[in-house]
């Protein structure tokens, strides 16, 4: 009987010593964080060449909007002509304006597609080297003042974490008594 009491007693104290030493040794760590953010947005958005991305990206949707102006005046003359003489017109004609009409309205909602297409993949193109930019001196900012973690208010993640985070999932994963 008093071994099992003095054996309960060790695996006690074992488990008390491990768990001080455990919360001492993080101690100083959790301390040490320091928390800050940003708005990638509003970098991005003060960047010059953001203003001249953009210009290029306005006239590109003013060309495309040129052109769709065109495609859809084009299908209103050929509907306007169509109803008018609709009454007049041969059978195997009105099929086959109709089947005009029907391939023009079918050109024109895939030029819409490839048009957004187009614009979105030249915006992405042309934000990506800023982008990057950005991600770099969050970087070199988090590194360079000692920041733990760095928030991007504009983006519901994390710009930044010190490459001497503190990997708290062994503890969490004790705590919740998981392997």
């Amino acid at each position: 009987m008093a071994k099992k009491i003095f054996l309960s007693l060790g695996i006690f104290i074992l488990l008390t010593t491990a768990t001080i030493f455990s919360q001492n040794t993080m101690q100083p760590a959790i301390q040490n964080i320091t928390v800050a953010s940003v708005n990638t947005t509003e970098l991005l958005n003060a960047f010059p060449q953001r203003i001249a991305a953009t210009q290029r990206l306005l006239e590109l949707s003013e060309n495309y909007k040129k052109e769709l102006e065109l495609m859809q005046n084009q299908y209103n003359r050929l509907f306007s002509d169509f109803i008018t003489h609709q009454a007049s017109l041969a059978e195997n004609i009105k099929l086959r304006r109709m089947q005009e009409l029907t391939e023009l309205e079918s050109r024109i909602r895939q030029f819409m597609e490839l048009a957004q297409q187009d614009i979105e993949n030249q915006e992405q193109i042309a934000l990506l080297p800023l982008k990057q930019m950005i991600s770099n001196a969050i970087q070199a900012v988090g590194i360079e003042l000692g920041f733990t973690v760095i928030y991007d208010l504009a983006d519901p993640g994390i710009a930044f974490v010190t490459p001497n985070a503190v990997d708290i999932n062994p503890i969490v994963k004790q705590r919740l008594g998981i392997n």
